[in-house]
């Protein structure tokens, strides 16, 4: 009965916090007048979008990463060049599989500073963080 404690375990903590960050950059966003058409997208076998928005006439394609503060660094410099590449990979398999042709899209990063119970989180959005990376194109 091995195999069926792991279906009972509890979530890890990172990925409580992350979790947790991810909703609250989501309510930001709504805020801000974002309309929100995804959430933890899979977009390939281990590719997957944090949040997807539309603002306009924009396709966003959101990273969020959450930190209980910034003794390491900011949270947006652990978006590494690799990171972008699987981020722009996701985002094209994400178009292909729904045959979309937004006019613009762009990749935004949200740092979530906080902590799930501790105080009000700061929340910073970078919008266009980054360009699409490793050779991928726009085909249409």
């Amino acid at each position: 009965m091995k195999w069926l404690s792991r279906w009972f375990r509890k979530e890890a903590p990172h990925l409580r916090a992350g979790r947790w960050g991810e909703k609250r950059a989501e309510k930001f966003l709504k805020k801000d007048g974002y309309q929100i058409l995804g959430r933890r997208v899979r977009a390939g076998r281990h590719d997957e979008i944090d949040l997807i928005a539309r603002q306009d006439e924009t396709l966003v394609f959101a990273e969020v990463k959450t930190r209980k503060n910034e003794n390491f660094g900011r949270p947006a410099s652990s978006v590494n060049r690799e990171k972008r590449r699987k981020l722009s990979r996701a985002a094209i398999s994400f178009l292909k599989k729904r045959k979309l042709r937004p006019p613009y899209i762009r990749f935004d990063v949200i740092e979530v500073i906080g902590a799930p119970g501790g105080e009000p989180p700061e929340i910073r959005h970078i919008e266009n963080a980054f360009q699409l990376e490793g050779g991928y194109r726009i085909w249409w």
